[in-house]
């Protein structure tokens, strides 16, 4: 027997993770910028002169993953890199001034992408709904 809608909270997030990247595809590519390069973006936004271990930690994704997602982002001019003045065999990653010009709208976009995705919830439902997904990141990474 078929169902309409998956059982597995596995399937579910996977589909839900999808449907932001989605979401927020077309808005991001007006700007110039990848739904998977956004994490990084936040966090440079936050902090400038990371290393790509800094970042590896605060995004938690792969070092592949990670070495791909800033070649891109350098290609497309958001990021330089400079040599860490302590250590020579590291890179701090700054942003570009077209990527600091962008961050109001970066911002707007996203938050348009999430607006979507959960319309028609009601505000509480939203932020419950996050906090649970919050939670269970935060136990899915004890694993």
């Amino acid at each position: 027997m078929a169902h309409d809608r998956p059982d597995s909270a596995t399937e579910l997030a996977t589909q839900l993770a999808r449907g932001m990247t989605r979401a927020l595809q077309s808005r991001a590519a007006r700007l110039g910028f990848s739904p998977g390069q956004f994490p990084v973006l936040l966090e440079l936004w936050d902090e400038e002169g990371l290393t790509q271990r800094q970042l590896l930690d605060r995004v938690d994704v792969e070092q592949a993953t990670m070495a791909n997602t800033l070649a891109r982002m350098e290609r497309d001019g958001l990021i330089e890199r400079r040599v860490h003045p302590q250590d020579k065999r590291a890179q701090q990653i700054y942003l570009t001034d077209k990527a600091r010009a962008m961050r109001e709208d970066a911002l707007a976009v996203a938050q348009e992408a999430e607006d979507a995705v959960f319309s028609g919830f009601r505000r509480f439902e939203r932020e419950l709904m996050k906090e649970y997904i919050r939670w269970a990141i935060a136990n899915a990474r004890k694993l």
